[in-house]
């Protein structure tokens, strides 16, 4: 009989024991589950909380972000070495562009993709179809020159390339920029391109990268890519 009633109150406890076990588990796998539904909704909610911009709204949407986002300098990350950069505060649309370019990850894992042996390397593009997708996140949208602040392209200035598409008035592709590797600079560039930058440090760097084999499109027959772009302050 006692061997009976000890058997009952093993079996008992086990019991409860098990459906606690059991509530646990479900209560875990509750919270895991939320946690990833929350991750969802915070990403999207990031990304639903940058407009898509356009040439309707681009200008008027840097002239407000460039109040609260001051950040001016930039490294460039590549396989060659860094590339510090100053960008200029007289050029704001421009500087708050790239600086918005930056914080969305827009440059990271594209390349310098245009190379001119003793003139530019040009970057911020590439044939990645993961890069297409990025952009179009973004928007599609041209900014005006800037090209009157007294700026000149030396050696290490950093300035945007015209729209592929033709148009008189030089409006500029957000997504590219080039670096001046000339040693007597480019200022026959300054009328039509907007200076908008210049290399603090890594001149050596883009040198190295002014050195690789091209095609005859002037596209590196070794991918350079741009790792990532940081800001430094």
């Amino acid at each position: 009989m006692r061997f009976l009633v000890l058997a009952f109150f093993i079996l008992f406890f086990t019991n409860c024991e098990d459906k606690q076990t059991s509530k646990q588990k479900t209560s875990q796998n509750s919270k895991d589950s939320t946690n990833v539904v929350a991750e969802k909704v915070t990403t999207k909610a990031i990304e639903e909380s940058f407009p898509l911009l356009t040439n309707g709204n681009a200008m008027e949407f840097f002239l407000e972000y460039e109040k609260e986002h001051k950040e001016n300098k930039v490294r460039i990350v590549t396989d060659y070495g860094n590339i510090d950069i100053l960008l200029y505060d007289k050029t704001k649309f421009h500087r708050a562009n790239f600086i918005y370019l930056t914080k969305r990850n827009y440059f990271d894992g594209t390349q310098f993709y245009r190379v001119v042996e003793n003139f530019i390397i040009q970057g911020g593009s590439s044939d990645d179809y993961n890069i297409a997708k990025r952009r179009k996140k973004i928007g599609k949208y041209l900014l005006p020159p800037d090209t009157k602040r007294g700026y000149t392209h030396k050696r290490g200035a950093v300035s945007m390339p015209s729209s592929e598409i033709e148009n008189a008035y030089k409006l500029a592709s957000p997504f590219q920029f080039f670096i001046v590797q000339r040693p007597g600079g480019a200022d026959y560039l300054d009328k039509g391109y907007t200076i908008f930058g210049e290399v603090l440090n890594g001149m050596d760097v883009v040198d190295k990268i002014n050195k690789v084999e091209t095609d005859e499109g002037e596209w590196p027959l070794q991918n350079v890519y741009i790792r990532k772009v940081e800001i430094l302050n």
